[in-house]
Parts: structure tokens; C-alpha cells; sequence
């Protein structure tokens, strides 16, 4: 037999917990330079109790061939990769409206 969520009580293949709090996130992809002028690119406003963001860093990682980490929340991403973010987080069930590229 196979687990029960707690939050929705469908079974753990079932559940549509994560793909309603995707749509609840307001997301700010924004520049920074860092040291020597390299730039980052930051994914703010994702919740980490709704939404794994280990998990979604790596992915991001491996499709941007980039170095990165996660950090209070903050998803560090090595390089300028603003628009590339925001078409991958389309495509991965976060609706358009509700990620702001700065």
C-alpha cells in the first residue's frame, strides 16, 4: 500500500500538493555582479516548505551547464541566465504571470 500526504490525503504518486503551490509562488529572477565582475543570477521567493529547492537547483544546474547553490531560500545560479530561468521554471509548471525578470 502506498504512503497518504498528509496536506492533500492522496497517495504519494497522486499527489498534486507541489504542482497548487507552484502556482501560489511569486518569483524574482534578478542579476548581481559579484567579485572581478562575474555575474550570478538569483531566483528569489520560491517557499522551501512547498516546493523542493535542493531538487529544482540541480535540475536548473544540469540544463544551464552552470555551478550554483541555495542559500536561505535563494537560488544562486553562476552566470547571466535570467531569460533562460524563466522560460525553464515555464516548463517545469510555474505559471508566466508569476515570475518577474529585473
Amino acid at each position: 500500500m502506498s504512503e497518504i500526504c498528509v496536506t492533500c490525503g492522496l497517495p504519494k504518486d497522486l499527489c498534486v500538493c507541489e504542482s497548487i503551490a507552484k502556482e501560489t509562488q511569486n518569483i524574482e529572477i534578478k542579476i548581481v555582479k559579484k567579485k572581478f565582475g562575474k555575474k550570478n543570477t538569483l531566483i528569489e521567493g520560491i517557499d522551501q516548505k512547498q516546493i523542493d529547492i535542493k531538487e529544482l537547483t540541480k535540475k536548473l544546474k544540469n540544463q544551464l551547464a552552470c555551478g550554483g547553490t541555495t542559500k536561505e531560500g535563494i537560488i544562486e545560479l553562476q552566470g547571466d541566465h535570467k531569460h533562460k530561468v524563466k522560460d525553464l521554471l515555464v516548463e517545469k509548471g510555474f505559471p508566466p504571470e508569476t515570475i518577474k525578470v529585473k
